[in-house]
């Protein structure tokens, strides 16, 4: 598992900014990706970290929509390189 290294100053994509805001906040959804960044392919981008070898889990969070219906939605979680022996899923 690779530890992210990016910092702030150094975010030129959409890429490393997800990278940075996991690096700081541990999670994301796509709400927060569209809301702080503009990233309406969120998913994407996670498929792609963990490809590269990133250990993101995801979290699945049922939420009430605006039509009153049960949806279920991702939140992904960074998981370090020095906690995943203590990770299990």
């Amino acid at each position: 598992m690779k530890e992210i290294m990016t910092q702030a100053s150094q975010v030129t994509t959409q890429r490393d900014a997800v990278m940075v805001h996991l690096k700081e906040s541990q999670t994301i959804t796509s709400l927060e990706a569209i809301e702080n960044y503009g990233i309406t392919r969120l998913a994407s981008i996670i498929h792609g970290l963990r490809a590269e070898g990133y250990a993101i889990t995801s979290i699945p969070l049922t939420k009430v929509n605006r039509f009153g219906n049960s949806v279920t939605l991702a939140k992904y979680k960074y998981i370090h390189p020095n906690q995943s022996s203590h990770v299990r899923n």
